[in-house]
Parts: C-alpha cells; structure tokens; sequence
C-alpha cells in the first residue's frame, strides 16, 4: 500500500480512521499508470473530456461539474440545490426587482490566498459579455442592464451595470425584473477572476500550474482524456467543513468502461449508468442506486438551413413517427418521461406545455405523418434520406437506432446514425453545411423555465440551427418584463407552444440523473438540478 502524505496536520490515528488514505484502488490514468492521491480522495467518473476550465467560456456538462468545485459565484447551492449564500453574505434587492446589492464575505480568498473583492465580479461579468470572449452564453447576462449591448458590440464591457461600491460591496442593476436572477448567479458565467492572473496569462490562466481558483478546490492536475485532479483550497472560507482532500475528475465516454471501473473499486460515483445494465444494477446494487428527476431534456435538433429541413412539414413528419413511449420504455429504461415539450418537468412556477396531437392514438399520429411528409414530396419512390449525428455513447447510439428504426417503418426514411467524441461534435454543430440531424440536451442552468426557452431566441449563442422567429421573441421579451409570475408564466408558455409548433427540434424525453454512488461516500443527496458539490460529501470506509 503506498504512503500517502496529508494537506492538514493530523494524527496517525485519525489518519488510518479516513477514508482513501492508502487506499490506492481507484487511481489511475488512461494508459493503467498510478495517478497519485493525496489525503481522503474522492474518484469521480465525468463522462467526456471536459471542452475548457475557463469558466466563462465552458458550455457543458462535464466541465460544469469541475468549476462548481473550483469557483464559487455570488450564491451557490445546498445539498439539494437549493440557492444560499456564496461568495456573497447577504444581499438586498430593490422594491422594483432591478437593484440587487451583495455584500461579500470578509474571510473570501482567492486559493493564492488573495482576498475575494467585488472588482473580480466585475472583472469576472464584464468578461462573459464581452464579444472577445466568445462565448455562447454570454445572452444569460442580458438580464442585466447593458449587457446586449455590450454583447452586440454597441457599448465597452466597462458599461455593464455591474459596479463595485466598495472592496466587499457589490452592485447589479437589470434592465428588468428577473426571478430567477439569484440562481443564475451560481453559473459559471457569473463567477468572478483572479485579476492579476488574467493580466499575466491571458488565456492560459485556467491551466493547471496557473490557475487561481475561490471554491472549495484548486486545479493540480489536467491530463487530457485521463483526469483531472483537484486539490483542497486552504484559503476557502468554509475549509473546516469541507471533508475531501482530493478530487479526481475521470474521462470516460464509454459509460461501459465507467461502469466496469466501478465495479472494480476504481470509482467512487459515476457519471451516469449504461442503460442496458439497469436491471442488473437495481437488481445486485439497489442501494448504490440513485436515480431521481432531472431538470433537463434530451432532443435531436434540426438543421433548419439546409433542405428538406427548411420545411416545417418534414420536421413535423420526423417528430410525430417517433413512439416515445416506447423510448422511455423498451431504451432507455431507467425512468425516463417521454417529452412532447421541450421545458423539463419539475421546472419551477410554470405550467407544462404539451403538442395538440400528444394524445392521439399510434395510429392517427402516424397517418398524418406519412400525409405530411408526401405533401413536402417525399414517399416510396423518392425516400428521404439523411444522417443522425450523435456524441460516442452507447446510450446515445442505441437511441439513435431505435429511433432510424421508427422512421424506417412508419415513413420509409433511410436515416443512419453516426458518431463524433463530444468536443468535436461542438465543433461540428457549428459548421451548418456539415450536419442535418444532431443529438443534443440541455440542462437548466437555474430552475425556471425561462432558462430552456431563451437558448431558442433569434441570436442566442446555443442556437446553432438559427431558427428564428419574430413572434416568439416578443413574447420572451414581454415575459421579461412581468412581474406577475402567474402572468409570467403564461407567457413562457405561449412562447413554447410558437416554439413547438415550428418544430426546430424534435424532444424525445426528460431525463433522470442516474447515479452509482459508493456506500462509504456520505452526504449524497440526488436533486433536480443535478449538480453535485464534492465538498458536500466525505468518505466513510469501515476498517
């Protein structure tokens, strides 16, 4: 058993009483070679390579998880992802909803042991907008005043109304009340910059070796399609209650290969489950089991540029000869609701929205998909043909089958699915001319659901089919401005349903967070966001 040395001055007897000291059984790299652990480490499965730690430019769900343990914005999450106090300790908010002021916590410091001031949210904002950015989520900033017109080009990044009153005050006005506005401060779009580091490195400065980070870790370790190893941050203000020395992050697309790691003793939680070995796992593993409704939605996106998915007819057709009971059922498996909407069940304040023909029988839904579908001119003699891209999984391309199955036996469509590793098929979503059918989900950055139906506006950074449409955007715009969440809710509502009935995507189903978590990692808690802090958990092996 190898020595491994702690970060924090205990005894020899407490040592050999925590967990993964010694341990040794899940630490290693892609190519078999011994990553090295220090203290209580905590082995996590994390799907694909993350796209980027720079926490203003990353856009997806493995890296969301390593920046959540690395920085920490205004306010954060509790255990069940309720919204608390983070950076800042407390706060006001206008009686009109459009100023909020944060005070920030005295004892907040960077992982160089530099103090957290309100210039590095301002700092940290102003980069999100700013278009030499280039991120795609630079449009969840628009709530705040300034902000898409800085995004747009019309106004410098220092116009941003985000301004610090003081070194631990700061203040934030917005163009218009916005409810969700205390969540979306725990997005990695928010989180604010170590100054100096930036200044020095440019762009570099989310590299290990370099990066300066103010949540509960700092980043040690990057080996690209390995790992990526976290280390405790002395520095972070609720240190005492954090119970975790080590974090390591590991790269697997193949949800198998996770799986059999597991199995092995390698990891401690993963990332998600193969669906195909659910009953297994409910059967010999019940209680390492979790799995729990999930703020997110699985879909196929249309390429709206490109013939024939130009026309509404064909998306219409391909989205109502999908049986998604069926999915949910005999695919995946583990849960799943099948969606005929694309905001997420459970979402907050919002009343679902359904398509009109979500309860016709089989049989007349696929009727008029085969009349729509001839009418746009296409049938025996002149099949539609097309490729499904998809990200590697096997999950993924199961789905992809099954659904090429459906549209193969209801309207004679020759779909073949394909695959791309993940950061390539981000890239690839870009290039308009190189796709016409793409797996894709999302998942609410905050609960409302506003945050599924903003991505759809005309411009919006992760509208990458361009579908646009005047309607539906002063629609958003008006629920913006309502402060009724009753009225609100309406709205958002209706926008969906003009959304929906153009059919830019196709929803399949709602996900569910699907867990195996080790019975010595205590604190777990599943929630509807999904989101899963290391420094709310310890290990708890029995010697």
């Amino acid at each position: 058993m190898p020595a491994c040395a702690r970060l924090w001055t205990l005894s020899l007897i407490s040592l050999l009483l925590m967990a993964g000291c010694g341990d040794g059984s899940g630490a290693r790299d892609g190519t078999g070679a011994r990553i090295a652990d220090q203290g209580v480490t905590f082995h996590r499965g994390n799907g694909g390579e993350p796209d980027t730690l720079d926490p203003h430019r990353s856009e997806e769900t493995s890296a969301g998880e390593i920046l959540r343990d690395l920085y920490e914005g205004l306010t954060t999450e509790a255990v069940d992802s309720t919204v608390v106090p983070g950076m800042a300790e407390s706060w006001e908010i206008s009686d009109d909803g459009l100023t909020y002021t944060f005070q920030l916590r005295a004892d907040a410091r960077w992982s160089n042991g530099d103090p957290v001031v309100a210039d590095d949210f301002v700092l940290g904002m102003r980069r999100s907008v700013d278009p030499a950015t280039a991120t795609s989520y630079a449009q969840m900033l628009w709530p705040i005043r300034n902000a898409r017109a800085v995004t747009e080009g019309r106004l410098p990044p220092e116009e941003l109304a985000v301004v610090a009153l003081d070194t631990r005050v700061l203040e934030i006005q917005l163009e218009n009340p916005a409810p969700y506005f205390l969540g979306m401060l725990t997005h990695s779009a928010t989180y604010p910059v170590h100054g100096p580091t930036l200044a020095e490195h440019g762009g570099r400065f989310a590299r290990a070796g370099i990066k300066v980070s103010n949540g509960a870790y700092q980043l040690d370790e990057w080996v690209v399609q390995s790992h990526v190893r976290l280390r405790r941050n002395p520095y972070y203000y609720g240190n005492d209650d954090v119970h975790i020395d080590t974090v390591i992050y590991y790269t697997t697309e193949d949800i198998s290969a996770e799986f059999n790691r597991y199995r092995a003793g390698e990891l401690d939680f993963t990332f998600q489950i193969p669906n195909n070995q659910y009953r297994w796992i409910r059967e010999n593993l019940p209680d390492e089991l979790h799995v729990a409704p999930y703020l997110s939605t699985y879909f196929y996106q249309l390429n709206i540029t490109q013939p024939p998915f130009d026309d509404v007819r064909v998306r219409q057709a391909l989205s109502m000869a999908i049986d998604r009971e069926i999915i949910t059922e005999r695919v995946t498996g583990v849960g799943e609701r099948p969606a005929y909407a694309f905001v997420a069940d459970g979402v907050a304040n919002y009343t679902p929205v359904r398509y009109e023909w979500t309860d016709w029988p089989v049989e007349r839904r696929h009727a008029e998909a085969r009349r729509l579908l001839a009418e746009a001119g296409f049938g025996p003699d002149r099949p539609l043909r097309f490729d499904i891209l998809y990200n590697t999984s096997e999950n993924h391309r199961r789905l992809a089958v099954a659904v090429a199955s459906m549209w193969q036996e209801v309207l004679g469509v020759q779909a073949s699915p394909y695959n791309q590793e993940w950061k390539v098929m981000l890239q690839t979503r870009r290039d308009l001319s190189a796709w016409r059918v793409m797996r894709f989900g999302w998942v609410g950055d905050y609960n409302d659901a506003y945050t599924f139906l903003e991505i759809k506006k005309t411009g919006h950074g992760q509208n990458t089919t361009q579908w646009s449409n005047a309607e539906y955007d002063a629609v958003l715009a008006r629920a913006s401005q309502t402060r009724d969440m009753e009225a609100r809710a309406a709205l958002l509502a209706q926008a969906e349903n003009i959304m929906l009935n153009d059919y830019p995507i196709i929803p399949l189903y709602f996900y569910v967070s699907k867990h195996l978590v080790k019975p010595h990692v205590v604190g777990f808690e599943a929630n509807i966001m999904d989101r899963n802090y290391s420094r709310h958990y310890r290990i708890e092996r029995r010697r």
